[in-house]
């Protein structure tokens, strides 16, 4: 039991590091560490039935009927992991000082995920489910390369922020904050955490668990159905990412709460090879390694239980 805590405050860990990072999905590492499936129907546990419970105080039922042992550990990995690269390693220091070094890993660790789960279906079923896949790097593309416009700060407006943020934080590829950043919220939207302006905080949070209530059913309900379909879907967000975590960017930041933020990027390639270009390359290995060990150890695991 203790191997399969630590195991899953170690994946929390590792998700936690990947929300630090602007454009990275939480959801995207939760897919790479192969625990994506179980997180959506974790979140789903919290249903109808339970919040009778709650109501009539059956606190055995409060307490057994969602996947705590789950999203405990979990939970406390993601929480240790936003300290961590917050206060010992300020994640989102090294972010702008060695931009290229961290894009890399993450590029490299998508790479991987990317082969790996493509891998897991023979030609004939990717070829039937090949308008899937595109339909996902289109979808995925339309996001990440949308321009922000000016948006109402009214709250059905930040009600829809939340709504639309934690969904697509749910998605392999698509980051929350990202979504926040295309709606002009997201300056708004940290201003209104760091200074706890409940006019602001209440309808979005209240879109955030609205959310997460409807959007992991959803999900839940298509990775049931429509496997293969949807896993297709979900690489071609996958590959769409790949604009948004190519190393090599010309950067914009704005000051957020006396925080630089990043706030546009554009993707370029480079024309001559540095030391950069060496780095990049040695960092895209060595996640694309990271994604090998995790596969093994996954694969491993799977034969000791059977």
């Amino acid at each position: 039991m203790w191997r399969k805590n630590f195991g899953l405050l170690a994946k929390g860990f590792c998700i936690g590091s990947v929300d630090v990072v602007p454009g990275v999905s939480g959801g995207t590492m939760a897919f790479i560490l192969g625990i994506y499936q179980d997180l959506i129907n974790a979140i789903k546990s919290f249903d109808t039935s339970w919040l009778k419970s709650c109501v009539g105080l059956d606190f055995k039922e409060v307490l057994t009927k969602p996947h705590f042992s789950f999203l405990i550990p979990l939970g406390i990995g993601i929480v240790l992991a936003l300290i961590f690269f917050t206060r010992i390693i300020p994640l989102p220091v090294l972010i702008q000082t060695h931009p290229v070094a961290i894009y890399s890993l993450f590029f490299g660790l998508i790479i991987g995920s990317i082969l790996f789960l493509v891998r897991r279906f023979n030609v004939l079923i990717i070829l039937k489910q090949i308008i899937f896949l595109i339909s996902g790097l289109a979808f995925g593309a339309f996001v990440v390369t949308l321009v922000p416009a000016s948006t109402p700060n009214d709250s059905w407006f930040i009600f829809l922020c939340g709504v639309l943020a934690i969904s697509a934080m749910m998605l392999p590829g698509i980051s929350g904050s990202f979504i926040l950043l295309m709606m002009k919220k997201y300056a708004y939207i940290f201003n209104a955490i760091g200074h706890f302006q409940l006019s602001i905080l209440l309808p979005f949070i209240t879109g955030v668990i609205i959310g997460l209530i409807f959007f992991s059913r959803l999900l839940s309900f298509l990775l049931k159905n429509f496997y293969q379909q949807t896993m297709m879907f979900i690489t071609g967000l996958l590959i769409a990412s790949l604009y948004v975590i190519w190393p090599f960017q010309q950067r914009q930041y704005e000051m957020i709460r006396n925080k630089e933020r990043l706030i546009d990027s554009m993707p370029y390639i480079p024309t001559e090879w540095s030391n950069d270009v060496s780095y990049a390359v040695i960092m895209m290995i060595m996640g694309f390694l990271l994604v090998v060990i995790f596969e093994w150890l996954a694969g491993k695991s799977s034969n000791v239980t059977e």
